[in-house]
């Protein structure tokens, strides 16, 4: 693995999983300027209570030619705006409606099918290819970067997502080191293991502190009133039981179609490490669902996933290398991980358990993923840490 390219999985040591195009100089043709403006003019439009009606006047374009000619970083922008307006179409009135429009159904799924992902907002769209950077020649981090395609807009959406994309790119680091560890495994070189598993730690305390921030600029009653509810799919969601007819999109056959809502879990980072660190999740409901979730992820971070778990022995080697301090600094890692599953556990609880009830589409007892989050998040966090050595 340590041959292969880290450009191949879209991954670099600067920016982890984010995107490694500048989404904000992502020009996109002339004929989609009108749905990138309507997209940007969200946090005007949703106050009016007659979202909808500013929405069906969109063209009902078909981007067969522009799904085929584009750059990735075109076609993911073009994602970001429109699936940013089918969340404001289906959520931003009291009733969802149970059709989309074909304004909306036929872009978003041909721009699905050309990304190879669901045709609804993923973690991709929200995060990792909406960011942009204050001074052009400074870092990736909390003090220059900004929010580009907004809901309502504000600094606790702000916040929410920039958090994220800073835990993200300082993740890029202890990510594209993995191969190499991979490789070292094979070689048994030892003070390579030693000297790359204690960098991970720098790594992880720092995005530890990162997610320690949230509540700096991100009050738990705005996220859970006026953040969330944009966020939710129709998959286990009893606003809409049945899904969402995609109108206009001949193979759904007029049928409707289910899909899980944008979730933190579909970052690639914690999969990532489970899969270096040989972490394995219990085959039952939940772990039904972690494996759901992989197809919301770009196709390249999924293989990289993939790849990962197919060629790590780390877990193994360093069970038969018999060194105290391999083992040590192995336990480190996966007690930085469980450390950032306890932290998400626990904004779980602050930003959504402990809030009043929500509307149907906004429960504060089931994810935006359509899980009951709780349960999932303190399972997978208790058998991250059951594989101490």
């Amino acid at each position: 693995m340590a041959a292969f390219h880290l450009n191949q999985y879209d991954i670099s040591k600067e920016r982890g999983f984010l995107s490694s195009f500048d989404p904000e100089s992502i020009a996109l043709p002339q004929e989609m300027q009108v749905v990138r403006d309507t997209a940007m003019a969200l946090p005007k439009t949703i106050p009016s209570g007659e979202l909808r009606r500013h929405i069906e006047k969109l063209p009902r374009l078909d981007l067969t030619d522009f799904c085929a000619s584009s750059s990735l970083g075109e076609r993911r922008v073009a994602m970001v705006h429109y699936s940013f307006l089918v969340q404001s179409y289906i959520w931003g009135e009291p009733e969802p409606p149970k059709h989309l429009p074909q304004c909306l159904a036929v872009p978003i799924w041909q721009l699905g099918k050309a990304i190879e992902q669901p045709p609804l907002l993923t973690y991709s769209s929200y995060v990792l290819d909406n960011w942009g950077l204050i001074d052009p020649a400074g870092p990736i981090d909390l003090s220059n970067i900004h929010m580009l395609q907004p809901f309502l807009g504000g600094q606790d959406e702000a916040w929410f997502v920039l958090i994220h994309v800073a835990i993200e790119a300082r993740a890029g680091e202890m990510l594209a080191a993995i191969p190499a560890l991979v490789q070292a495994c094979r070689d048994q070189d030892i003070p390579a293991l030693e000297s790359g598993l204690s960098a991970m730690s720098t790594v992880w305390d720092d995005m530890n502190d990162i997610f320690d921030r949230m509540p700096e600029r991100c009050d738990p009653y705005i996220y859970f009133h006026r953040v969330r509810p944009w966020i939710h799919g129709w998959k286990d969601n009893p606003a809409l039981s049945s899904g969402l007819i995609y109108e206009g999109v001949e193979e759904t056959d007029g049928k409707p179609q289910v899909f899980r809502g944008q979730t933190g879990s579909q970052s690639s980072i914690v999969p990532a490490m489970d899969a270096f660190l040989g972490i394995d999740h219990a085959g039952d409901p939940l772990r039904t669902y972690l494996d759901e979730l992989h197809i919301y992820r770009p196709p390249e971070h999924r293989q990289y996933i993939d790849d990962i778990r197919a060629n790590s022995v780390l877990r193994t080697f360093i069970q038969s290398a018999e060194s105290p301090a391999l083992t040590a600094l192995y336990n480190e890692c996966v007690q930085n991980l469980t450390r950032f599953r306890t932290r998400h556990l626990e904004y779980a609880a602050s930003y959504i358990n402990k809030q009043s009830k929500g509307g149907a589409g906004n429960t504060s007892d089931v994810g935006t993923g359509g899980t009951p989050f709780m349960k999932y998040l303190k399972k997978h966090r208790d058998e991250a840490a059951a594989h101490m050595l």
